[in-house]
């Protein structure tokens, strides 16, 4: 356990970066921390250093990624038709099947020693989904969580035409965090018929600027999303370039 609690966390904005490059960095973060809880934990309480927290924004080129629990077959192009929509495909290490990830969409990587806030990963994934739900009723957007499903969706009480707006998919290992959630802001949603998103065939994928019939301000829908985890996780923000 960590004895140097700290609510310090690092927000960056990455801009539209490929996607091994952002989850090289989010490994290389990832290890650290933990290299680092190792250390403490072997250590003498005096000589224990305090473990540090990153949330990184950015958007991808299009992407397509596909969880641990994932089936191949979701993915519906063979390599020519990746190479046809300007496309890439990886597995990665996270939890849930497929999803895309592209230019237009708010992509959010939570690096947190959840030794610093709390120690339940079903509250941390609630609180993450809950960010996301306040940054749309901002919008007059209403949204909300569907049962057995993750992520964010719209018309999720009567769910007559259920659409999943945000989509959600971490790893914990030792309380350390990464992966994230990717929020449709202005994304092109064409790429989810190339998929079977998160495994589910029968229900629809939106975005904000389709449910308000106009284009809006990344930049604006990230400083909400920001601003409504730091405060659900109490952070104190530390902004960097």
């Amino acid at each position: 356990m960590n004895l140097l609690i700290n609510k310090k966390v690092i927000f960056k904005d990455l801009g539209l970066i490929d996607y091994q490059e952002a989850w090289d960095y989010q490994e290389s973060l990832f290890a650290e921390t933990v290299k680092l809880k190792i250390a403490n934990r072997n250590a003498a309480n005096d000589a224990q250093s305090p473990t540090a927290n990153y949330m990184l924004f950015c958007q991808h080129p299009h992407v397509f990624t596909l969880g641990k629990s994932g089936s191949p077959e979701h993915l519906l192009l063979d390599e020519a038709g990746l190479k046809q929509h300007q496309a890439t495909f990886y597995k990665i290490n996270r939890g849930g099947d497929i999803t895309y990830h592209g230019p237009g969409q708010l992509v959010g990587y939570p690096l947190l020693d959840l030794d610093n806030f709390f120690t339940d990963i079903h509250k941390y994934l609630r609180f993450l989904e809950e960010a996301i739900i306040l940054t749309l009723a901002e919008y007059g957007i209403a949204a909300g969580r569907i049962e057995g499903l993750t992520g964010v969706w719209i018309d999720h009480i009567e769910q007559k035409n259920p659409r999943k707006i945000c989509a959600m998919g971490v790893k914990s290992s030792r309380w350390v965090t990464m992966h994230g959630f990717a929020l449709n802001v202005n994304a092109d949603i064409s790429y989810f018929g190339h998929i079977i998103p998160c495994g589910i065939p029968d229900k629809a994928v939106t975005s904000m600027h389709l449910e308000l019939g106009r284009p809006l301000d990344m930049l604006e829908v990230q400083h909400k999303v920001s601003h409504h985890l730091a405060s659900l996780f109490e952070m104190e923000v530390i902004k960097e370039a």
